[in-house]
């Protein structure tokens, strides 16, 4: 395993590092993007009196309206300079596009190969890539760039077809799946049900997106421990990215969050007003971008909620690591007097037995406030088997949803939209 020599440094060190890197990307901004330009201009930004991470504060946030509204206006470079085309997954709003030079796919390839190497892959792996690389999508095209750096082998497989997947694994036994981890539930389901003996396959690790598989302690959530409990041979991997940063946070064999890369990013941790939370408490994902051409991006904030963990870890790093995601600043939900975030609805769910899929769908009822819908595919649609959901709500939660019996094959309608590139679990309507 090659760790990076900054990643092993002391915080000071790394913070040294990063505070150099964080001038040259200032200087870069100023030169290059009428956005920040604009921005600093605006709000008598003198880049020079930014020296530090700390001095960050007093440079406004970017928010994904602003990228929304400013897209092109974030755009570095010629457009003879522009390789690939992006665009985010939009589930917050408008999909906003990214336009990403040759260096920026060579970074994105880096980054993706350290992803590997913090979950043990190296060049006899074999990975077979379960998530789509089409469709505009960022993290498909960066597992297999990173792949190739790895010199690992690959399976294009994309999202989907079960039947193609066991196919794939028994053809060219690959020893790790790259999978949003819901999907290994549904692969697992077919094995057992055509006969496969999956405990006896190639396969030894999953590298997964998108679902979380941890609850803050860094114990296995209710997915978690279904996967784990049905596949115990399976070794399990969180990952933390967004198109936005084009940077990812893979876990090591530790389990105890993603690891930081500070040649990559810059990171902090803000509370409602835009201010550094005290060490060790949650706050929204704020990331500057290091080293990227084409679309960099200051101070952007992800409205992701997380917290940083600066111990070391067993694993020889000593770069900061990031919690698993609590929520989406932006999906918060008020209901009865409770504050929710849609994971711990999704917790519960997934511990309930009879509950097939379901989307959760948030709405403004009519007297202003926050109301929820929890759309169940299920077989059992009694009365008992209600209130029996309802109370694993109260007893987590202290409150009830409504609940609304669907068919399994209308759930998985609403889940996989046509346009969609993966598994939506919430529909919010707030707003509409």
């Amino acid at each position: 395993m090659d760790i990076p020599k900054i990643e092993t440094k002391s915080l000071d060190e790394i913070r040294a590092f990063q505070n150099t890197e964080l001038k040259k990307q200032l200087a870069y901004l100023q030169q290059k993007s009428i956005y920040y330009n604009r921005l600093f201009k605006k709000h008598q930004v003198d880049i020079n009196a930014v020296n530090t991470i700390d001095d960050l504060k007093h440079i406004p946030p970017t928010t994904k309206e602003d990228l929304q509204s400013h897209g092109a206006d974030f755009i570095c470079v010629d457009k003879s300079e522009i390789v690939d085309y992006m665009t985010t997954s939009g589930t917050l709003g408008e999909p906003v596009t990214f336009a990403m030079t040759d260096n920026d796919l060579n970074r994105l390839a880096y980054n993706e190969y350290l992803g590997f190497q913090c979950a043990g892959c190296n060049s006899s792996d074999i990975i077979q890539l379960m998530t789509t690389i089409d469709r505009r999508f960022m993290a498909g095209l960066a597992y297999f760039l990173g792949s190739r750096m790895l010199k690992s082998g690959m399976i294009r497989v994309g999202n989907g077809i079960p039947e193609l997947q066991w196919d794939s694994i028994k053809r060219f036994s690959p020893t790790t799946l790259m999978a949003v981890p819901s999907f290994l539930i549904t692969i697992i389901d077919y094995a057992e049900k055509n006969g496969i003996d999956y405990h006896a396959s190639s396969v030894k690790k999953a590298i997964c997106i998108g679902d979380s598989l941890r609850n803050p302690d860094f114990s296995l959530n209710t997915l978690g421990k279904k996967i784990s409990e049905r596949w115990p041979e399976l070794k399990l991997y969180s990952t933390y990215a967004s198109t936005e940063m084009g940077t990812s946070f893979t876990e090591c064999d530790a389990g105890k969050g993603g690891h930081h890369h500070p040649d990559l990013i810059i990171v902090e941790f803000l509370d409602e007003h835009d201010r550094p939370v005290p060490a060790g408490m949650p706050g929204e994902v704020t990331v500057t971008t290091l080293g990227v051409e084409g679309m960099p991006l200051l101070r952007f904030k992800t409205g992701d909620i997380s917290t940083a963990h600066e111990e070391p870890c067993s694993c020889g790093r000593n770069s900061f690591r990031m919690g698993p995601v609590i929520g989406r600043k932006k999906q918060m939900i008020k209901y009865k007097g409770t504050t929710l975030y849609p994971p711990a609805l999704y917790d519960i769910l997934e511990n309930i037995e009879g509950v097939k899929n379901y989307v959760v769908e948030v709405f403004t009822n009519q007297i202003g406030t926050d109301e929820i819908l929890i759309r169940i595919g299920a077989t059992d649609h009694s009365e008992n088997f209600e209130k029996n959901i309802k109370d694993h709500f109260r007893a987590k939660l202290r409150v009830a949803p409504s609940i609304s019996f669907e068919s399994v094959d209308y759930i998985t309608s609403l889940q996989y939209p046509p346009m969609s590139r993966k598994p939506v679990n919430l529909i919010d309507r707030r707003g509409e």
